[in-house]
């Protein structure tokens, strides 16, 4: 299956946004330390920090890697075909985004990237341009950016209690 935009790959630029998509670009704050950027890291390349935002995960790949399918479902009811676009995977940078396949009900790309500062904060930064696919998410308008952004801040929350011990040791 093929993309459903043609600008994929641009959320490595997170103030790239295609004309005639919105943007999304929400910063949350995760904890600090090597520990907490070590959990978290975990959470989000193998797929943990989405499934306790509460959304299933259907793929065969224990991580998120390039070229990797993965179809998220909402509600139990809809869902959403993605593949991951690209990845990063640096010292004190961490993360990878998805891009929408056929059948999802909005079309553009979703990046979820880990940042450790020099004072060893630890950031969650979740950068999307979308759409929509189908008639529902068009008929939700506004809503549904609303949802979108909800989405975002509760990644960081999800994230924030995942690393919550590594958090409390203070590990650094």
């Amino acid at each position: 299956m093929s993309f459903t935009y043609e600008d994929v790959g641009a959320t490595r630029d997170p103030e790239h946004c295609p004309p005639g998509f919105h943007r999304l670009h929400v910063r949350s704050r995760v904890g600090e330390g090597e520990g907490v950027f070590r959990r978290a890291t975990e959470a989000l390349f193998g797929w943990e920090m989405h499934r306790a935002v509460g959304v299933g995960i259907d793929t065969e790949a224990p991580v998120a890697a390039p070229d990797v399918e993965v179809t998220v479902v909402l509600g139990g009811l809809i869902k959403a075909p993605c593949r991951v676009v690209w990845t990063v995977e640096e010292p004190r940078r961490r993360g990878w985004a998805y891009g929408t396949l056929q059948g999802h009900p909005e079309t553009g790309e979703e990046s979820f990237v880990l940042d450790r500062t020099g004072d060893g904060t630890v950031w969650l930064t979740v950068t999307a341009f979308s759409r929509p696919a189908k008639w529902y998410a068009r008929a939700g308008g506004p809503a549904v950016r609303g949802l979108q952004h909800a989405y975002a801040r509760r990644c960081g929350a999800v994230l924030r209690r995942l690393t919550a011990e590594e958090n409390e040791a203070g590990l650094l």
